[in-house]
C-alpha cells in the first residue's frame, strides 16, 4: 500500500511516498546528494519503494531538509506498521564497510526513544555527518520506535554514515518479517 505524505513549512516543501511492501525501488531528490545517496541505500535494504521530492533551504545549510525528510518519512512509517499485528517486531543488523561496522537493534514498539552512540565529525563531500543524528533521531520519534545504533568499528565517515543507514534498514527490514504465529506480538495485547 502506498502511503502519500506531505509537509510545507517556510524551510521544506516535501512531498513523499512509501510503500513497505515494495521492491527497494526509489527515486530520490532533495538537494543534497550524499543524503540523496543515503536514502537510496535505505530504499534498496529495506525493499522499501521510496520517493522523494525535498524542495528545502539549502542555502542557508542542509540540517532543516535532512531533519524534515526524517519526519515525513517516520510519519508515513507510523501509518504503514500500526497497528501491528503479525510481524516479528523484533530486528537487528550489523553492516561492515570496509574498515567500518556498524549495528542496529529496534524494536517496534510504538514506543519512541532512541540510543545513537556513533560520534563523528566533519563532512562527507558537502554533507555536515552530524545530521545522520537528526534524521535518524526524527525518523525514529516519528515513527514511533524504539532503536539502538552503535558504531562497533570504523575511520571513513563516509563508511560510517552509510552502515548506519544500510543496518537501520535491514532491522527494519527484519523487524516487519511476516510471523503469523504472532499475532499482536506483545503480552499485553496491543502495540
Amino acid at each position: 500500500m502506498m502511503i502519500v505524505r506531505r509537509r510545507e513549512t517556510k524551510e521544506t516543501n516535501i512531498v513523499l511516498k512509501l510503500d513497505i511492501e515494495g521492491n527497494g525501488k526509489s527515486k530520490i531528490s532533495t538537494g543534497v546528494g550524499f543524503f540523496d545517496h543515503m536514502l537510496e541505500s535505505f530504499s534498496k535494504h529495506s525493499q522499501f519503494d521510496l520517493e522523494v521530492v525535498c524542495e528545502g533551504d539549502t542555502h542557508v545549510d542542509d540540517h532543516h531538509t535532512v531533519e524534515d525528510v526524517g519526519i515525513v518519512l517516520g510519519q508515513a512509517l507510523n501509518e504503514a506498521i500500526y497497528p501491528i499485528e503479525e510481524v516479528e517486531r523484533f530486528g537487528d543488523s550489523v553492516v561492515v564497510m570496509d574498515e567500518a561496522a556498524v549495528s542496529c537493534a529496534m524494536d517496534l514498539s510504538n514506543r519512541p526513544y532512541l540510543v545513537y552512540d556513533i560520534e563523528l565529525e566533519g563532512k562527507v563531500g558537502q554533507f555536515d555527518v552530524e545530521l545522520a543524528e537528526e534524521f535518524f533521531r526524527a525518523l525514529t520519534f516519528n515513527a514511533s520506535i524504539t532503536v539502538h545504533m552503535s558504531a562497533l568499528r570504523g575511520k571513513n565517515r563516509h563508511h560510517i554514515v552509510e552502515a548506519a543507514f544500510k543496518s537501520y534498514a535491514v532491522a527494519l527490514r527484519r523487524a516487519l518479517a511476516p510471523n503469523a504465529k504472532a499475532g499482536i506480538p506483545s503480552t499485553k495485547g496491543i502495540l
